[in-house]
């Protein structure tokens, strides 16, 4: 009898599974068709298994909508692209369905046989069918008919809050159609927000997010290469995908395309508060992460200074009037209030003679008010400018090569920020004594500079006449002619660190313990205290006073003063609150503190002090040491090279020399220093394409291990690097705040660091301009120590050495 049950039972679950499995099977066609409808439960899916169109429900809401979303990512982050009945949603989904008639309309029914949605066409046909295409497009074409411009209709034509890849964004001129984005109303609702956002024909065409009518933000007009007032991600084409703007008699369209559809998702929404993001999928972790976000800052706010106004983040206030413009308001400007404006130091009069001068690095002023010519050149604008007293500027309408075109202003410029680099330049009208004043002043400024410079020879000298009075009464610590320091007396320091207590102690490196302080005025003090069994000794000393003494930059730690009395040898610093870089990205806890962001800004900063080293400073400084635990970071995270004990001068225009004393790390010594002793400025680039590397990943390069084979990291990213997997080296603590387009930057710039031969590796400034730019990276070739290893050797090496984390640096003497 049991047995007979369980047969009785496998027979009922057989039976449910083969119905279950028909139902899945008979759900995965991509087609309507005017004989098979699509009901609740049922779904369309696109042939490459991308998309899916089917009824969902937003998170916390019982209605039910018709709706389109990516497949292949998981149902509790289902990712809808496309509403249909967003404005009318369904209450109850017994008996709809969504089905084609002809001659070629898509239509929701509800249970009472009203209709909830329905399609317009083109055309009549007589076999009308829809379909999910693999882009996400939903269409309605005739059955026999594969050509797009024949399409009856299709959902690209009518978006939601999302622009997908190939999907055209703009105004068909013939048609008088427009496709926009519309915000959901909020994140449980689908329905038309507020918010709006279109590319503008008034004018010269530029896009625009709209809150109702008026303008929230605007990113600029087409250049030629990018929009004028484009984030930094879309300066140049990417990898991932590419751009285009198409302006002409029948069409205005912008469109981005993916390189890679099989591996990359990505696409751009107008968020219900009005924000433009560019999302990317990454499925090593299963989450979006944003790309970029516009608006970026309070300077992307429209029109935030009035006409004739610049935002300029680097200043503040943050609103300023152009040069040789004022205040209409003065009173009301100096309480914040900038919404009237600036207007001109000499006002025009049409009946005297005008000149244009140039203003630069710019975002362009908005061009409803403009008019545009694609042939003329530069000088040509200029003339035809200045015979019109409407118009009150001119600028290149593209620069992609070459200045070429002209975009003319009438009336007052508004919604104007500073960009520097990133800018461009525009010339506006200004009456002629301006361009005089400026002349006048330029004089003024030459008698000026004549009789500061007397004042500042006559101030020189009467300083030279006191130093040498004060150096007569107070001690200073003279180790040679370059380098002179503060003496600090022990007391002072005995009583600052308490008597060098073991719980002032916050850290120990290769020249001895370092203690925490603060002097009797209530400054914090780093004390590093030489050890009388270090392996570093006075000549180490004698280069950190010599060299941190004479080197001022923000990216560099500052030498306060030194103590030296027999054995007895004492630097001291100012204080880091935040300690060591490696204190961060290896810990699991504290990692988290370090966004990308964050992570990104210590990368550049670690790149402009090396500069600074190598190029701007009076000595040309090879570190020979850079490695995480020499990068301390201040309150506000901002990185500052440490450490100059290993430190070499090289004058002139030398680059590099050779020892036979190699001092360094493993894990960030160049090949061509750790074998041969050549050390030069690309030993230090090395390391920091070490150090980029392990700041992106949060992996120590020396002690790197991978289940998949036996390379250090340098060898793991040129693995990933080859086979465009770059993204998978990302450290899983940054999933939320990466953005793909720096962090890809940055990973290559860390291997064109990295390189075998020092001769291809490029150098800091490159670098700095390579981080700070989206220009064209060139490839990176093989770098150098990322053969395979022997874990079993590593293992015991690290068995006998402990499982300290301090990474000390060693000294190799290699005879010659």
């Amino acid at each position: 009898m049991a047995s007979l049950m369980e047969v009785s039972y496998f027979l009922l679950f057989l039976l449910a599974f083969c119905s279950s499995t028909h139902k899945i099977v008979s759900a995965t066609t991509d087609l309507i068709t005017t004989n098979h409808s699509i009901t609740y439960g049922e779904t369309l899916v696109s042939s490459n298994g991308t998309f899916e169109l089917g009824f969902f429900s937003p998170s916390g809401s019982s209605n039910r909508y018709i709706g389109i979303w990516y497949k292949q990512i998981l149902p509790h982050i289902q990712t809808v692209v496309w509403v249909a009945n967003r404005e009318k949603p369904l209450t109850n989904t017994s008996a709809v369905q969504l089905k084609v008639t002809k001659p070629g309309i898509l239509v929701l029914i509800n249970d009472k046989n009203e209709t909830i949605w329905f399609t317009n066409t083109s055309r009549s046909v007589q076999n009308p069918i829809a379909m999910l295409l693999d882009s996400g497009n939903l269409v309605v074409k005739d059955a026999n008919d594969d050509s797009p411009e024949n399409f009856l209709w299709q959902s690209f034509h009518f978006p939601t809050d999302t622009h997908l890849p190939d999907m055209k964004l703009g105004k068909n001129f013939k048609t008088g159609h427009e496709v926009y984005l519309s915000a959901w109303k909020n994140d449980n609702d689908p329905a038309p927000g507020e918010f709006t956002r279109n590319v503008d024909p008034t004018g010269y065409p530029q896009v625009l997010t709209k809150l109702g009518t008026n303008v929230s933000n605007r990113i600029g007009p087409w250049n030629g290469l990018r929009w004028s007032g484009a984030p930094i991600p879309l300066l140049t084409q990417s990898r991932i995908y590419t751009f285009q703007f198409i302006f002409n008699e029948e069409e205005v369209y912008y469109i981005f395309s993916l390189i890679n559809y099989s591996s990359t998702l990505s696409r751009i929404i107008l968020t219900s508060d009005g924000y433009i993001r560019r999302y990317m999928w990454v499925d090593q972790t299963k989450k979006w992460i944003i790309h970029y976000q516009f608006p970026a800052d309070n300077c992307d706010t429209y029109n935030l200074c009035g006409v004739y106004g610049s935002c300029d983040l680097d200043n503040d206030p943050i609103c300023g009037c152009l040069e040789k413009f004022v205040p209409k308001h003065p009173q009301q400007w100096e309480k914040g209030d900038w919404t009237v404006g600036c207007g001109r130091r000499t006002p025009l009069d049409c009946n005297k003679e005008h000149v244009f001068l140039k203003y630069t690095g710019i975002k362009l002023p908005d061009t409803k008010d403009s008019q545009y010519d694609k042939t003329m050149t530069l000088e040509e604008c200029r003339q035809v400018c200045l015979r019109n007293c409407s118009c009150t500027a001119y600028s290149s309408l593209n620069i992609s090569n070459g200045d070429k075109g002209c975009l003319f202003w009438f009336g007052e410029l508004i919604d104007i920020r500073k960009l520097s680099e990133r800018g461009q330049d525009i010339y506006i009208r200004m009456d002629s004594s301006e361009q005089e004043s400026e002349a006048g002043s330029k004089r003024k400024k030459a008698k000026i500079l004549a009789v500061s410079f007397s004042l500042l020879m006559a101030m020189i000298l009467l300083g030279l006449i006191l130093l040498l009075y004060i150096r007569k009464r107070k001690k200073k610590l003279k180790l040679n002619e370059d380098s002179e320091l503060p003496v600090f007396q022990l007391p002072i320091i005995t009583r600052a660190t308490n008597n060098f207590s073991i719980n002032n102690k916050i850290g120990e490196g290769g020249f001895g313990p370092v203690y925490k302080g603060m002097l009797e005025d209530g400054k914090e003090i780093a004390v590093k205290r030489l050890s009388r069994t270090s392996m570093q000794g006075l000549d180490e000393y004698k280069n950190e006073v010599i060299y941190i003494a004479n080197l001022q930059h923000r990216n560099l730690v500052k030498l306060l003063g030194c103590f030296i009395q027999g054995e007895e040898k004492m630097l001291i610093y100012e204080y880091m609150p935040n300690k060591s870089l490696d204190s961060y990205i290896f810990d699991n806890t504290k990692s988290k503190l370090l966004d990308w962001p964050k992570r990104f800004h210590i990368i550049n900063g670690i790149a402009r002090g090396l500069l600074y080293l190598h190029q701007d400073s009076r000595l040309r400084i090879i570190h020979r040491d850079l490695k995480a635990s020499n990068v301390l970071l201040d309150t506000d995270m901002n990185p500052k090279i440490s450490d100059f004990g290993l430190a070499r001068c090289v004058t002139g225009n030398e680059m590099g020399a050779k020892t036979s004393n190699v001092v360094g790390t493993h894990g960030y010594m160049s090949p061509e220093y750790a074998v041969d002793g050549i050390f030069s400025v690309k030993s230090d680039v090395f390391s920091f394409g070490v150090l980029v590397l392990e700041i992106v990943s949060g992996k120590r390069n020396r002690g790197f291990v991978h289940q998949d084979h036996n390379l250090n990291l340098l060898g793991h990213v040129w693995k990933l690097y080859k086979e465009d997997r770059s993204l998978e080296l990302i450290d899983e603590q940054l999933a939320d705040s990466c953005n793909i387009s720096q962090v890809l930057r940055s990973i290559q710039v860390g291997l064109l660091c990295v390189q075998q031969h020092p001769d291809d590796r490029p150098n800091m400034f490159s670098v700095v301009q390579m981080l700070a730019n989206e220009s064209l990276l060139p490839k990176a070739k093989e770098p150098g120590f990322f053969t395979e290893r022997n874990i079993v050797d590593e293992a015991k090496s690290k068995l006998q050495t402990g499982s300290s984390k301090n990474e000390f640096t060693i000294t190799l003497i290699n005879p010659r």
